[in-house]
């Protein structure tokens, strides 16, 4: 298969999609979004208009069956993953699913497997593992240069969702797989797995809710919240510990960080910037690091749409060259692993304990 060849792709979802993949998706070359499906038909509509997408629709389905479609992203709530991503792999489709992977690890096994036995190139959009200061903490962290680990940390606090006055969305129902835990804590595990380059073996997770209701604008009522906004996990790996702390509703300048403590130093990621100090030392070095791509016009500068950008053009290489392994993307095998520390969060924020984790496939 020539690198000359088009590819084209179909997109579910006018979220993040809308923002950052398909703007991202459109300037690559060799590159086409030619349909794209959402729930609400003005909200299909308006995204056609805005993104030049010819073809639009309220049905996902119409989007897996159309013969043109190389690849499908799935960017729909997470209770439709697993529907949308079988149908694709059925139909012979390449797939890039947003986290969280599913609603359970039992739906992100069915994933995998199907996966497995097409062998198309089925990928997780776990895109801040192609951020420069994340490559390079994990190179340093697997070298043993700064000995082995001692204990590691993931950070994010927002208050994105702070107010009583957001609406109620799909985002507040646990039944559709809303909530923090899915959406910010499935990138802090996969980090984790990411840079130590291996599994936790057990997990102790704490769950809030801390706005019990929102109102909802279709219903003219309060409507229950069901997903948390707030989470906290201990994880052990092997000897080593880490703890992941994420908020969606803490005030103050917002933070995403990750930190690891080895034997003989230390290694900080603060958005986009990489940190290093060795024992003794008590102060930050910053980490020189290669020079990113520019963002295309419009794109929020963040560390979401600079890691797509970096991913995008790694998985769309592939799909044009016909590859289906992309180097140190996270496969759905590794959404099936981030699903079951998620679902042991739950697990153990419901029985209070410490919850172990198995191995198996």
């Amino acid at each position: 298969m020539s690198t000359a060849r088009t590819v084209r792709v179909g997109v579910i979802g006018a979220g993040f999609a809308r923002t950052t993949q398909v703007p991202v998706l459109r300037t690559l070359p060799g590159v086409q979004v030619v349909s794209l499906a959402s729930a609400r038909a003005e909200t299909a509509e308006a995204a056609g208009r805005q993104l030049g997408i010819p073809h639009v629709t309220t049905d996902w389905r119409e989007v897996v069956s159309r013969p043109e479609v190389d690849c499908v992203c799935v960017s729909a709530p997470p209770a439709l993953h697993r529907p949308i991503t079988l149908a694709a792999l059925e139909a012979g489709k390449a797939v890039l699913c947003e986290k969280p992977t599913a609603l359970d690890a039992e739906e992100a096994r069915a994933m995998w497997h199907v996966a497995r036995e097409r062998r198309v190139l089925a990928l997780m959009d776990h895109e801040l593992r192609f951020l420069p200061a994340r490559r390079r903490m994990r190179d340093l962290v697997r070298s043993g240069e700064l000995g082995a680990v001692r204990s590691a940390r993931v950070d994010y606090r927002n208050d994105n969702r702070a107010s009583p006055e957001r609406p109620w969305d799909w985002w507040s129902d646990a039944a559709q797989g809303g909530g923090l835990l899915g959406a910010i804590g499935s990138h802090a595990v996969d980090t984790l797995r990411f840079v130590l380059g291996t599994e936790p073996d057990a997990v102790l997770g704490e769950l809030a809710t801390h706005l019990p209701e929102r109102p909802d604008p279709v219903a003219g009522m309060a409507r229950a919240v069901t997903s948390d906004d707030e989470a906290r996990l201990l994880l052990r790996f092997g000897a080593a510990t880490a703890a992941i702390d994420v908020s969606m509703v803490s005030p103050g300048r917002p933070l995403h960080g990750v930190e690891v403590s080895c034997e003989r130093g230390g290694l900080r990621v603060e958005g986009r910037e990489l940190w290093r100090s060795t024992v003794g030392a008590r102060a930050w070095e910053r980490v020189a690091l290669p020079e990113e791509p520019p963002l295309p016009p419009g794109l929020p500068d963040n560390e979401w749409a600079r890691g797509f950008l970096l991913f995008a053009r790694a998985f769309t290489e592939a799909l044009r060259e016909g590859r289906v392994i992309v180097e140190d993307a996270a496969t759905l095998e590794d959404g099936w692993r981030n699903q079951q520390v998620l679902d042991a969060a739950r697990r153990s924020h419901a029985e209070r304990r410490w919850i172990h984790l198995s191995s198996g496939r």
